[in-house]
Parts: C-alpha cells; sequence; structure tokens
C-alpha cells in the first residue's frame, strides 16, 4: 500500500532516495530543501539545490523554510497529513513537532554503521580515519544527534583505493534501496526497531577548511586516507613552487610506495617523480590540480611544471 510521504533532503545524494520512492508508487505530498543558495562569481544568482529541481521535475511541491521552529511552520508541515517522513541529508534539525507531524514517524537514511560516524561527515571522516567498512542505517529519528533506533542495516567495504566522492555514489544508491524497502514494510506493519548501542560512538564533524591541506609530518597511510576523503570536493591541497611562486595545488590521488622518508624532512620530494616523503614513509602524487586547471596525471602536471628532487612541498 503506498504511503503519504514528506521527503526532506537537499544535496545529490538524496536525489536517489526520492527516485526510488516516486519509482515505487508513493505518493510524496511534499519535499523539503534547503532555501536556494547565491551562486556564480558574484554571487548574484541563486541555485536550487539538486532536491528540490529533481522534485519539480516531477511536478512536487517543494518547500524551503530557512527554519521548523515556529508555530506557523509546524502547522504547515502537519497539514500534508503524511503517513512517514523520510529525511535523507536534509540540513536542518528537526524540532519534536516535526518529529511527530507524521503519522508513522520520521525515518533517517545515515551513511555510517551507527553509532560510529554521528553527524554531518560521515563517508569522509571513514574513509580519513582508515575505517575498511562502513554501511547505510535506516533508523527511527528522535531529538539526538542521529541517536535514533535503527531498523534496516547494510554494510559496505571500503577499499584502500575508494574516494569519497565514489563512496558516496554507491552508498546513495544503497540508501534509496533500503530506504524504499523500509516504507514498504513500514506500510505492511512490519518494520520494528533496535535501539542503538552506547559502545563506540564517534563523531562525523563537519570538515573545516582548515583540514584540507595536507599534512606529510603524518604516517604516509594517513596521508593518504586524507587525501582519499577530500576528494573531489573539497580537495586536499598542497602548497607548490610554480613559476617562482608558492600555488595551492589540489592532490586529488596518491599512492603508497615503499621509499621512506627516512631523515628527510617532510614534505621532501625524494625523486623527480612527485614522491614525497611522510613521517614516517612516503606518497606518490598520481593526479593534480592546479588552480583554475583541470585534472592531470602527475606526468602532464609535471611536463608544465617541473619541481626539482629535494624540493619541499607544503
Amino acid at each position: 500500500m503506498p504511503l503519504r510521504i514528506i521527503f526532506m533532503g537537499t544535496p545529490d545524494y538524496a536525489v536517489a532516495t526520492l527516485e526510488a520512492l516516486i519509482a515505487a508508487g508513493h505518493d510524496i505530498v511534499a519535499v523539503y530543501s534547503q532555501p536556494p543558495r547565491p551562486a556564480g562569481r558574484r554571487g548574484l544568482e541563486t541555485i536550487a539545490s539538486p532536491v528540490h529541481r529533481a522534485a519539480l521535475a516531477h511536478g512536487l511541491a517543494v518547500f524551503t523554510p530557512t527554519s521548523l521552529k515556529s508555530e506557523e511552520e509546524q502547522a504547515c508541515f502537519r497539514s500534508h497529513r503524511a503517513d512517514a517522513t523520510v529525511v535523507v541529508a536534509y540540513g536542518l534539525l528537526l524540532p519534536q513537532a516535526v518529529l511527530d507531524g507524521a503519522r508513522l514517524g520520521a525515518w533517517n537514511g545515515h551513511a555510517s554503521l551507527l553509532p560510529r560516524w554521528r553527524g554531518a561527515a560521515p563517508i569522509q571522516r571513514a574513509i580519513m580515519a582508515g575505517d575498511t567498512e562502513t554501511g547505510v542505517m535506516i533508523m527511527k529519528m528522535d531529538r539526538g544527534l542521529d541517536t535514533g533506533a535503527v531498523a534496516l542495516t547494510e554494510t559496505v567495504a571500503i577499499s584502500d583505493s575508494v574516494t569519497a566522492g565514489e563512496l558516496h555514489d554507491r552508498l546513495a544508491a544503497v540508501t534509496a534501496r533500503l530506504m524504499t524497502d523500509a516504507m514498504a514494510r513500514l506500510a505492511d506493519g512490519n518494520l520494528p526497531v533496535t535501539p542503538q548501542s552506547d559502545e563506540g560512538v564517534t563523531y562525523a564533524a563537519k570538515i573545516d577548511k582548515a583540514e584540507t591541506r595536507i599534512v606529510f609530518g603524518a604516517p604516509a597511510p594517513h596521508v593518504r586516507n586524507h587525501i582519499r576523503g577530500l576528494t573531489p570536493v573539497p580537495g586536499a591541497w598542497v602548497e607548490m613552487p610554480i613559476s617562482g611562486r608558492p600555488e595551492r595545488v589540489k592532490v586529488l590521488e596518491a599512492g603508497l610506495v615503499e621509499a621512506g622518508g627516512g631523515s628527510v624532512a617532510p614534505g621532501a620530494l625524494l625523486d623527480d617523480r612527485l614522491t614525497v616523503a611522510c613521517l614516517p614513509g612516503a606518497v606518490r602524487l598520481i593526479r593534480l590540480q592546479k588552480p583554475g586547471g583541470k585534472p592531470l596525471s602527475a606526468a602532464d602536471f609535471l611536463r608544465g611544471t617541473p619541481v626539482a628532487a629535494g624540493t619541499v612541498i607544503g
């Protein structure tokens, strides 16, 4: 039996779930998304979120409040007479009145194996920490930060080479499938939940700009994971000499190499192939992007920007 669903989401990650619920025949009575944001070089234009644009393409009603705390917004939310609320990467805290605004509650698709990596950036944090697995959990939301009881779980392996962008796409597809399954079970009255464990709680704080700079004075595996976890956005960067002056260069891919830094200073180039000393170990920069340029292989990068062995970057 189809449900009357309020969908709440904002980025690309959430679009797959919205599309899957529509394809499953559910009645999406309202879509909530973050307000359009300034765009363009001068910020004179505004652009709607990916979920907003997808909803309009399906002729759905879209609501973009800056807050859900007012009685007026909460009354509007209740007026949709929804059976369930589905939340995927929405970006606003939901007051209790909103959590209770649908008959069967609010259900969230979260991209981690809770209680590990509660919070805003679970995909990036899992890779940056060197985790070997993550997953998706469908939980019934409560007032806490990703503390709700869990209904469905699917585990996904994290390979040594996967980037945050690649893992993002894989988990978005899992979230869409798992949430569609959850809503079918909810409609049948067969979606039991299990409280989360109090052990193993970690928090996935939003990525701060200060974290995007690569620090080679760390073990080589940590440096590689840091780069993978920030690729493609916001992107990890290092300062390198270009045309005689330091420039920020994004590093989109790096690999571990057996060559060790030894007594060489962290950040020193050990050869002419962009092998960089870490503390300990070393990484080889494989794909880079100059300011305003396109992604380049290390070989192509060095053709236009030779950087000699012994140069210290970072």
